[in-house]
């Protein structure tokens, strides 16, 4: 038992220093991350059978911690329904906040600008960055 408590500290002293694990991607990461969650679960099943409910209770929190770091897979870009947008220019102009007269330069300037911030790999909604791209797509054709 105390090899799994010091393994698991390991990790959690690896995971809280920011450190990234060499050859671990997500996939693995989450893999990794269960089968740990269910080795401290059957570890605190076992200890609370012996009778020593202490160290049962702390293997049943690090499994729990450890189970609710497990991410589940992001939709693809396939599974999510496409939105049909149909923009007119004021509206597309009021979205990227550039005025009538507003170059290609300006208009792509205003597009990066804001797709930094809306875009969903940066906290952003995939509904908001394909409003930013219709916007854009419309000025751009004109």
């Amino acid at each position: 038992m105390l090899y799994l408590a010091l393994g698991c500290a390991a990790l959690a002293a690896l995971f809280w220093l920011g450190g990234r694990i060499p050859g671990l991607g997500r996939r693995q990461w989450r893999i990794l991350t269960a089968a740990l969650a269910v080795t401290a679960f059957a570890g605190g099943a076992y200890v609370g059978v012996r009778g020593e409910w202490g160290r049962a209770i702390v293997l049943l929190v690090i499994g729990l911690w450890l189970a609710s770091t497990v991410r589940t897979a992001r939709p693809t870009a396939a599974a999510a329904p496409k939105p049909s947008l149909s923009l007119g220019d004021a509206e597309a102009r009021s979205i990227l906040g550039v005025g009538p007269q507003a170059t290609t330069a300006e208009i792509q300037a205003a597009y990066a600008r804001l797709m930094r911030v809306a875009h969903p790999d940066a906290g952003g909604t995939d509904g908001l960055a394909a409003q930013l791209n219709a916007a854009r797509d419309r000025l751009l054709k004109r």
